[in-house]
């Protein structure tokens, strides 16, 4: 009469020539789910031995703090909030009257709006190929000109700049524009060309190794690397705009500027707060919005 057999040993299955089948000795909980050797991978598939895992892992969501989203936006609600309340009890003169209706404050926050898109927009297009050009061997000999003429242009003191625009090419929207856009270019021209050169020459070394094109280099490996100098030096350029846009009404450019000089000329205060507290909160929301698309767009690679 045979004797029931117990489970075998690690050694006894080693030298043994059966295979051991899920359900039997080995797998004693049978073939419903994964076995004593195998373990379940973070996106929920198992893999053999512990070690495999599956290949479509989630990556995990940048979190943005509770600070970064809320901080800016009360303060600007509790700043614009306040204006309109003293608004309501201040006393408006037909002069001031005159300067905030038919529409003219909104028109002219939006005529700063457009000149800070516009010449931004500018700035990019400008900057940034400028910036990577001349970390090219190739250019690298310009480097200084171009950096002297960028200096240049934000060393000049913006309403001067502006008035020797204003001579050359006329009162108009063209003469701020190209003045905003050269008091602008310097930073994102310093933190493309700073970003680019700080890259790791090994890395770069290393992916010319594997086969890449001088321009796969650049496109995937220098520019993801140098993503949050740029942005920061767009950042730079977004809010410094916004400033110099309140001296576009010099040259006939309009914007926000128009109610700050209105109330200075006619000695109107309600006037001169508004468009200064108007000036002032959307500096402070394109700050912020900067702020947060480099969390955004900061490379998921680059993240600690």
């Amino acid at each position: 009469m045979s004797t029931p057999e117990g489970p075998r040993t690690s050694r006894e299955r080693e030298t043994s020539s059966e295979p051991d089948v899920p359900g039997t000795d080995a797998d004693p909980g049978g073939g419903g789910g994964a076995g004593a050797g195998e373990a379940t991978g973070p996106g929920g598939v198992s893999g053999s031995g512990g070690a495999t895992y599956s290949s479509h892992v989630r990556r995990p969501f940048r979190k943005l703090s509770w600070q970064q989203l809320t901080i800016v936006p009360a303060m600007l609600v509790v700043i614009l909030l306040a204006t309109w309340l003293w608004f309501q009890q201040a006393d408006l003169d037909a002069v001031s009257e005159n300067a905030l209706s038919n529409g003219q404050v909104s028109q002219a926050l939006w005529e700063h709006i457009e000149l800070t898109a516009i010449s931004t927009f500018f700035v990019l297009i400008i900057a940034i190929p400028l910036g990577i050009l001349l970390t090219r061997r190739a250019f690298r000999k310009a480097t200084p000109v171009a950096v002297a003429f960028a200096n240049m242009g934000q060393a000049t003191p913006a309403i001067g700049l502006l008035a020797l625009l204003v001579i050359w090419l006329g009162i108009g929207r063209r003469a701020a524009l190209i003045g905003m856009i050269a008091y602008a270019v310097l930073p994102v021209l310093s933190n493309t060309m700073a970003g680019l050169q700080a890259n790791d020459p090994t890395m770069l070394e290393a992916a010319r190794g594997i086969g890449m094109s001088p321009l796969g280099v650049l496109s995937r490996v220098e520019l993801p690397l140098a993503v949050p100098l740029i942005l920061a030096g767009v950042r730079t350029a977004l809010v410094l705009n916004v400033g110099t846009a309140t001296l576009a009404v010099f040259g006939g450019g309009g914007g926000l500027g128009v109610l700050i000089t209105a109330g200075i000329t006619n000695q109107r205060m309600p006037v001169l707060v508004l468009g200064s507290i108007l000036t002032v909160s959307l500096a402070l929301l394109v700050d912020w919005l900067a702020a947060l698309a480099e969390v955004l767009l900061r490379p998921r690679g680059l993240d600690l």
